[in-house]
């Protein structure tokens, strides 16, 4: 469709057109049922093994308890028979202990039947396994197979936003080519102009750059030394950076900001060679978190910075998807809604580095009804300038907009100004 399209023009469609979007949804749907059917597979397998595992090891403690009451038992015996001068024939020795011990076992059998129904019950009333048997341990396990079930339920999580009768043509004075406009809450696609066309989505990459980082990184302070094959990657390609030198060691934390607030191209190619341990490795990751979300009919990344690649790809709509995955994981929230951040002191920088996210500084004094939270942009040539956005109407409502195709980074604000003051709710 063109930049041109009307709105009514837009509100009667082309068959051609819907069924165009009709057969990429109902596929993207197929993908996303296959994909949660695995995830809820695993995690019935995952419940199996966290319950069987400390059940096992109740049942082998009260067998080792049952055979040490018993040789204590029969080590106690002899010397009070001999006591009382009683003449026990050898055979009669012999089978005691034999009685002795089936009795023991039998008991103990009892005894750890009675305590898996327990583990059972108190498995079916709250999904923790534990005894006294397995003490702290048992507890810390459970409660480790309990937060990984609730991190494999939040990852089944579906991103998707679908078209509705209601929905518009962006306003004239939108000069973006690619529009979407998202209401999170309901899902509705409230306006959009060519949303499923195939474009560069440049620097917004780094949203799914630091969403797939964020997902693998456990520790903000762990460190990282900034190695010549990564500034020589940034500079021969004319990447953004925040300005790091060759064997400057700094934080996991600053290349995570160093990424999006200055769309460092330095930042972004260390995090990915710290998490994945090559820029290309790390690449496959994005491609799979694509995937995950829904997204790999259209989308499909060969670098984790942006550069232009035909095919490095992507649909605005698909990346209004990434952005939220995002704004569910809560240090990709955090830095994607900095303003100003600090990197560490290093000797190379010994005030650390000063950065800024431009976008939410320059829109952050326009009237868009609301609050811009967080934001990418980017550009290169064949995209123009683009960037993806969320932000909240005085409610508190909550919605994503994606663009590319504007003449300029100012133009590429006023059009988010624009989409989110004729969109959102007041």
């Amino acid at each position: 469709m063109s930049e041109e399209l009307k709105a009514e023009e837009f509100d009667e469609g082309t068959e051609e057109f819907d069924e165009e979007e009709q057969e990429r949804m109902r596929r993207r749907r197929e993908r996303i049922r296959r994909m949660k059917q695995e995830k809820e597979r695993r995690l019935r397998l995952q419940r199996i093994c966290k319950f069987a595992v400390p059940v096992a090891a109740v049942v082998l403690a009260f067998g080792i308890g049952a055979l040490v009451h018993v040789v204590s038992a029969k080590g106690a015996a002899q010397p009070e028979q001999q006591e009382r001068g009683e003449n026990i024939g050898e055979e009669e020795q012999e089978t005691q202990p034999s009685g002795q011990l089936s009795g023991q076992i039998s008991e103990g059998d009892a005894g750890a039947e009675a305590q898996i129904v327990h583990i059972k019950d108190i498995a079916g009333q709250n999904g923790q396994v534990g005894s006294a048997a397995s003490g702290n341990e048992a507890g810390q396990n459970d409660q480790t197979g309990e937060d990984n079930a609730v991190a494999a339920v939040a990852s089944a999580k579906v991103y998707a936003a679908h078209t509705t009768a209601q929905t518009a043509a962006p306003p004239d004075e939108v000069n973006s080519k690619y529009a979407v406009f998202i209401d999170l809450e309901s899902g509705d696609i409230l306006a959009q102009r060519d949303y499923l066309t195939v474009i560069t989505p440049a620097s917004m990459t780094k949203v799914l750059t630091v969403l797939v980082a964020a997902e693998q990184v456990k520790d903000l302070d762990d460190t990282f030394t900034v190695t010549i094959d990564i500034t020589d990657y940034s500079y021969s390609n004319g990447c953004s950076s925040v300005g790091f030198e060759v064997g400057e060691t700094v934080t996991v934390r600053d290349l995570f900001y160093g990424t999006i607030l200055p769309s460092g191209g330095d930042a972004a190619v260390a995090l990915a060679t710290y998490v994945a341990g090559s820029h290309e490795a790390f690449v496959e990751m994005m491609n799979e978190k694509a995937e995950e979300l829904g997204l790999s009919d259209t989308a499909h990344f060969t670098n984790c910075v942006g550069l232009y690649d035909e095919n490095h790809h992507c649909t605005v709509y698909d990346m209004a998807m990434i952005m939220e995955a995002a704004l569910d994981n809560e240090l990709c929230r955090e830095v994607l809604n900095a303003r100003i951040y600090t990197t560490s002191a290093t000797k190379a920088h010994p005030e650390g580095i000063t950065i800024s996210n431009w976008f939410l500084r320059k829109i952050e004094d326009k009237d868009t009804g609301g609050e811009i939270v967080c934001a990418k942009t980017g550009y290169v040539m064949q995209s123009d300038s683009c960037a993806v956005s969320y932000g909240v109407d005085k409610s508190g409502r909550g919605y994503v907009c994606a663009t590319a195709g504007a003449h300029s980074s100012w133009r590429c604000i006023y059009d988010h100004v624009a989409l989110y003051k004729k969109y959102a709710q007041e």
